[in-house]
This record gives C-alpha cells, structure tokens and sequence, in this order.
C-alpha cells in the first residue's frame, strides 16, 4: 500500500491517531449522540487535537454542528453537496488521510487525528499508529462501537486514571495504545 492511501506512511510522515471514548462494552454512541457527559474528556481530546488535522464522517460532523476552532476539520462524506464554511470536504478516507497528512506537514504538527464515527474508525484501524481512547467504566446500550483491540496488534503503552470532576457521569481512564510494528514516538504534548 501507498503513501496516498494513508496506510504506510513515509518515515517521519504525519501519524494516524484514533482519538475516542469507548465504554466497557466497546460502545461509543447511539443515535448520533454521546451516552455520557465527561468535561473531563472534553478538555483531554480538545488538548490532543488542537492544531492538528481532525478527520471526522459528516454525521460526526452534524452531531457537533460546526466547526471545532484551532483545528483544520476533515469532514469525510459521500455526498458532493456537502460544503461548510470552515470545513475541508474529502470523498474518501483515502483523501482525507492524504489531506490531512499534507496539512499536518504544512503546519509542523505531528499527528492526523480521526475523531469518528464508528464507521470511519473501522476503516482506519488498519492504518493508524496510535490510540487515545478515553476509557469510560460504563457500559450503555448503544448501536455504534469501536473497533476491537487486537493485543498482537496493539501494546498499551500509557493508562492515566482519570479524576472525575462535578461534570463527569463516570469513572474513566486516558489510554494509549501503539501499533507494535511501527517505532514509538513522543506523545503529542
């Protein structure tokens, strides 16, 4: 495979980063919606995504409703009458990985960040470097997951425990886990 096609990046190329909140049962939504409230991960994935390239589908995109700021947004979506102000519309996952590696290099930043949803997350898995899940100790009735971890694929490189504040419904925990055929590399600050 290709540079192009986002699955075997140049050395030193941009990484592909898969940043989520999964429940104990592997669900992270349902109906388009999120099934907890945690300011707490909020604060986390706006600090891991800030300045980088987010990748998202259009119905990830409609469920937040505009733009999120001090980041290029990638909306990933079938539908050519698909325009936004503010927003960089690819056809493919394929596109937009290829966008989002030319961005990320434009800008000096390390990392191409795929913010959902559950589709676009089982189509990246194969080529993504790292992921900052937000593991949340709930476990909600929900139609959309994410991927299984494959422990011969993925290494935990990195478990926090998170401290919940008033404006968490949950216990949870930020994890990182690193392809274990690629180099390890210093996690974005």
């Amino acid at each position: 495979m290709s540079a192009t096609d986002g699955r075997d990046p140049e050395p030193g190329a941009p990484e592909i980063a898969l940043v989520a909140a999964v429940a104990r049962n592997g669900v992270i939504g349902r109906d388009n919606d999120l099934l907890w409230r945690l300011s707490s991960d909020l604060r986390h994935f706006r600090r891991l995504t800030m300045g980088r390239p987010i990748l998202m589908g259009r119905r990830t995109f409609q469920s937040i409703g505009k733009p999120l700021d001090g980041r290029t947004n990638i909306v990933i979506t079938r539908d050519p009458a698909f325009a936004v102000e503010g927003v960089e519309v690819a056809a493919s996952l394929a596109a937009a990985l290829q966008l989002g590696r030319a961005i990320a290099i434009r800008d000096g930043v390390d990392a191409v960040m795929v913010t959902g949803g559950g589709q676009i997350y089982a189509e990246a898995m194969p080529c993504a470097d790292v992921l900052h899940l937000t593991e949340v100790d709930l476990a909600p009735e929900g139609a959309v997951h994410f991927p299984a971890i494959d422990p011969s694929v993925w290494q935990e490189t990195d478990r926090v425990p998170g401290e919940p504040g008033p404006r968490d419904d949950a216990d949870f925990a930020f994890v990182t886990y690193r392809r274990r055929d690629r180099p390890v590399r210093a996690e974005p600050a």
